[in-house]
């Protein structure tokens, strides 16, 4: 907008009693404060972090600015302490008990930070904190403590990456266009903890050496070296002796009362077994649930038939569609044959007809009261066109159930984004918002997710001295899929009269390929650490989120509530039943300049909060609130709705001209235990397939319908249809040698499917993988003579390749 057409604006609104100019309204780009310094001391244990930071802000603008402190929450991250210091006051993030609260940051659950919705891209949570008027030329101290769980790589290293917030190099003001250089500073230390010993740090920036501060090198330092890296900032740590299994001891607060969660002793246990490949033509075992939404009918009968096509033998399957009461194609799981999937196939056609409102949630608690087939894990696969109903229950159940199956989420509509990404992350799987252009290419990459070989049995024996015990916090999952790190927090009850001798033995166990095997390691139970407490505040994290049993989310009693209260309080951990507030004490003069102030001078509250927003903020944390004066609009905001809405119809006139966009489509409503959705495991697939994706469909459909579930195709006039060659033809071109007519077709269907450029790859890649698996159990020698058949008749040129596993 130009400042001519801002002058009229102003004419026009400036005596209207109540009114106020407003930049978001104007969606003129909220400039930053630029990161002066960042002091970040990094604590790793294991593949545990605690963060200490201190970031520096400086008001280079030449008016004041109301500014808000955002900082993205990435994966399995807890923030538990945080404040903010200005010439003016000191700001300090505490918890309060919600039950008995005296004071929320606003009228309205969300008003507060409403603007953050218009200047953010991508999906994500993150913490907020009104951190009040800044002076031109003066600074802001942001003092940052979180805990994190780190990634395991393959090769066991624990990677840890700085967050942008405080190393923000993207942004344009922080890099200078002619040197390169970054105008702020960087001063990284990281500490570095493992009984099995620290071997090596290696990261994608210079590094001071590696110094060991224990002689047996189970403790070790290690600083950034000269200036930050125009680049993100990632260091893997590895250790000594990488097992499959890895357990440190954490010593609890001397000051906390014995036998709570802070006061005890906590073991960290990371189980991550190797898993190989399984074997070509290796039977498979899993149990696949299919669950519809009635009204995504119309959009999954495709999905579904290739879902159901590239399943393995041996396993089992179900389909649910979930509407006023739940339907199921079979009582329970049934094996996967061809006369169960060909009575599947007919049933499911007839369902959705006698549905009405959807009932997920009784859906799920028809399965999970269903038996499992012995041995065969559990995958859920759960399709949804609206947000349902119940969606607290529904979250609350799948946690309940979550160390024994996992959930892959799949919504069509932005409603339910939030959903299904809570029953992904609760369970490991993923959730994936799909269009009716790739939902099956989506569908079928979590179904190959889904099919990779998994542990099954797991169970962990822990043997310890007389006295003491363990009890693993939140139980110990059913299951560890290939590639899949857990991380498990158990708590030591008692007490040992010499702990510095004393050991302990924990063994996992679990089945693999129909063979048992075992891991036993040996740990000291002299407590480790350096007194952050890292694992004790992820525990709180990851205890916490027993909140969403069923019985909590019911109001079955006080008890659970009040004993989670306490732990959120005592450990600084949020959870559904406590809420951040911004407590100000002054320091010098007060913020009060004016009837348009943010706040009154006795005001000793700031709002400060969780939000799940559409999008992340990447560029950095700090954003001036204000554009044009006067400076304090952001109470005028709560105070004058109808002065907004003037405002808003009065700029109307200059759509024309392009100076107001169309405002973001807000999200729906949050949900107080959903707020802990990690919303960067989220899939969004924007992809843009085009028309050729609906044509390969169309085109493959009936051939994949007509694939036995051993991955063969037999020799018909259906078959004969697809290739658009007689059948009589077919059959005169079969090589003499050939003894069973479904070999030939099977090589004709994976020859028809790899003629055209791996044109239907993403589509048919497991089907083709179970019909070479199908052929190369039979006579193998035939191969060759078929492919050179069936390149003539279908005029192909496909390589023999295709068909050696």
């Amino acid at each position: 907008m130009s400042h001519q057409s801002f002058g009229l604006l102003e004419k026009s609104y400036i005596n209207v009693p109540g009114s106020f100019l407003l930049g978001k309204e104007f969606y003129v780009p909220l400039c930053s404060l630029p990161l002066c310094s960042a002091v970040v001391d990094v604590a790793i244990q294991d593949y545990v972090a605690d963060v200490v930071s201190e970031l520096i802000y400086h008001n280079k603008s030449l008016r004041s600015s109301e500014v808000t402190f955002v900082f993205p929450l990435g994966p399995h991250m807890a923030i538990y302490s945080f404040q903010a210091c200005s010439e003016d006051a000191k700001i300090k993030a505490v918890l309060q008990d919600e039950t008995q609260q005296l004071y929320r940051g606003s009228t309205g659950e969300g008003e507060n930070f409403d603007y953050l919705q218009y200047e953010v891209t991508e999906s994500g949570e993150v913490f907020a904190c009104f951190l009040g008027s800044l002076s031109p030329g003066k600074e802001m101290v942001v003092t940052l403590r979180y805990v994190q769980e780190l990634s395991r790589k393959p090769d066991g290293a624990a990677q840890f990456m700085l967050p942008s917030t405080m190393h923000p190099y993207k942004t344009h003001y922080t890099c200078n266009c002619r040197t390169g250089k970054l105008h702020y500073s960087l001063l990284l230390t990281a500490s570095l903890q493992s009984p099995r010993g620290v071997a090596d740090v290696q990261a994608n920036c210079a590094l001071t050496p590696l110094i060991y501060t224990a002689q047996d090198h189970s403790t070790a330092q290690v600083s950034l070296a000269g200036t930050p890296p125009n680049h993100h900032l990632e260091l893997l740590v590895y250790y000594r002796e990488p097992t499959a299994v890895s357990v440190v001891v954490e010593k609890g607060d001397p000051v906390a009362t014995a036998g709570s969660l802070l006061g005890d002793s906590l073991v960290l246990v990371t189980l991550a077994p190797n898993i190989h490949d399984a074997k070509p033509g290796q039977c498979k075992s899993g149990e696949f649930i299919f669950v519809l939404d009635s009204t995504s009918l119309e959009h999954a009968q495709d999905p579904l038939l290739f879902l159901l096509k590239s399943l393995p033998l041996g396993c089992y399957f179900n389909i649910y569609c979930y509407g006023a009461t739940p339907v199921g194609i079979y009582p329970q799981s049934v094996e996967y044959t061809q006369d169960n999937l060909n009575e599947a196939m007919q049933l499911i056609s007839t369902t959705g007809s006698r549905l009405g409102d959807t009932d997920l949630l009784g859906t799920l608690r028809t399965i999970y009261s269903t038996p499992r087939p012995c041995g065969h894990a559990r995958q859920l696969f759960i399709f949804m066109s609206e947000l349902p109903p119940d969606t607290e229950a529904i979250a609350a159940e799948v946690c309940h159930h979550r160390n024994s199956h996992r959930c892959f989420s799949f919504c069509f509509s932005t409603d339910s984004v939030s959903l299904a990404t809570a029953l992904a992350r609760e369970t490991d799987g993923e959730a994936v918002y799909v269009s009716s252009d790739n939902v099956i290419v989506q569908v079928l990459k979590c179904l190959k997710q889904a099919l990779k070989p998994v542990a099954e049995g797991v169970s962990l024996e822990w043997t310890l001295p007389s006295g003491l015990e363990v009890e693993v916090l939140g139980g110990t999952p059913q299951f560890i899929f290939q590639g899949q790190h857990i991380f498990l927090y158990a708590q030591i009850h008692g007490k040992e009269q010499d702990m510095k001798e004393a050991s302990g033995v924990m063994t996992l166990h679990f089945n693999l390929d129909g063979q048992d095997v075992t891991h036993k390691i040996q740990f000291p139970l002299c407590p480790q650490g350096d007194g952050r407490m890292a694992g004790h505040h992820l525990a709180a994290r990851h205890l916490l989120e027993k909140l969403l049993l069923p019985e909590v989310v019911r109001g079955s009693g006080d008890e659970p509530m009040q004993r989670a209260i306490e732990i959120s309080l005592t450990s600084g951990i949020i959870c559904p039943f406590t809420s951040y507030v911004g407590v100000r004490t002054s320091r010098r003069a007060p913020w009060y300049h004016g009837p348009l102030a943010l706040l009154s001078p006795r005001q000793s509250f700031v709002p400060c909060k969780i939000l799940l927003l559409r999008g992340s903020l990447t560029d950095t944390s700090c954003f001036p609130k204000t554009i044009w004066n006067p400076p304090r609009w952001h109470t005028a905001v709560q105070e004058s709705r109808i002065a907004i809405k003037r405002l808003i119809n009065g700029i109307a006139n200059l759509l024309q001209h392009g100076a107001h966009k169309e405002a973001p489509e807000q999200p729906p409503p949050s949900i107080f235990s959903l707020k802990y959705v990690d919303s960067t495991r989220f899939v969004l697939c924007s992809q843009i397939f085009g028309p050729w994706m609906n044509e390969a469909i169309a085109e493959c459909r009936e051939l994949v319908a007509l694939q036995n579930v051993d991955g063969s195709w037999t020799l018909s006039s259906g078959l004969a249809s697809v290739l658009q060659v007689e059948e009589a033809e077919i059959k005169g071109k079969m090589p003499g040698e050939v003894m069973e007519p479904s070999f030939w077709a099977t090589v004709l269907a994976v020859t028809w499917l790899q003629r055209d450029n791996r044109r239907y790859h993403e589509l048919c890649e497991l089907l083709e993988a179970k019909a070479v698996t199908w052929l190369c159990s039979r006579d193998v020698s035939q191969l060759d003579k078929c492919l050179e058949a069936s390149n003539t008749l279908l005029g192909s040129s496909v390589s023999p390749s295709v068909f050696r596993l």
